[in-house]
């Protein structure tokens, strides 16, 4: 082999082992920031299909209706404690400490963001609320067994509803 090709050989594996590279870093980076989305029956009994539940310590999200006479405010700092349920019987403990959104209630739909500390518990970076009375995301809308259909924006809808001047 000529030193031509060796160098074009060279540069080649080279290029080819730092692409290699690259990529995998990028890939480890973006599943670190991965949230997943579960059920309280998923978290505590795994996905219907696959089984899997998420690890202690597993970034996720999880959506459901916070259970009515659960919620407990610690009196001396923003820390708050309430169950989320949804359809099929799953229950968890969502822990928060922050100031909740201004529509949360008991009994509503609402998604937190955070970790799972034990099985059953998350510790919320973010809890979301529902914004009105008739929307609600999806993927709580499934979970809580409802189904969620998208809004109709036809003109003849528009006719029929509020009209713009």
């Amino acid at each position: 082999m000529n030193s031509r090709r060796k160098k074009r050989l060279t540069l080649a594996v080279a290029l080819i082992a730092g692409v290699a590279g690259i990529a995998s870093l990028l890939l480890y980076a973006l599943n670190s920031n991965l949230n997943l989305f579960f059920t309280p029956y998923e978290i505590v009994n795994g996905k219907k299909d696959t089984g899997e539940k998420p690890e202690i310590g597993q970034r996720i999200r999880v959506g459901g209706m916070v259970t009515v006479g659960t919620m407990v405010r610690d009196p001396e700092s923003l820390h708050v404690e309430f169950e989320i349920h949804d359809a099929f019987g799953g229950a968890i403990t969502v822990t928060f400490d922050d100031l909740l959104p201004d529509l949360f209630r008991e009994g509503q739909g609402i998604v937190a963001q955070g970790v799972l500390i034990k099985p059953d518990t998350i510790e919320a970076t973010e809890v979301l609320a529902k914004h009105d009375e008739n929307y609600m995301p999806p993927e709580v809308a499934e979970a809580m067994g409802q189904t969620h259909d998208k809004l109709d924006y036809s003109e003849q809808k528009q006719a029929e509803g509020y009209k713009y001047q």
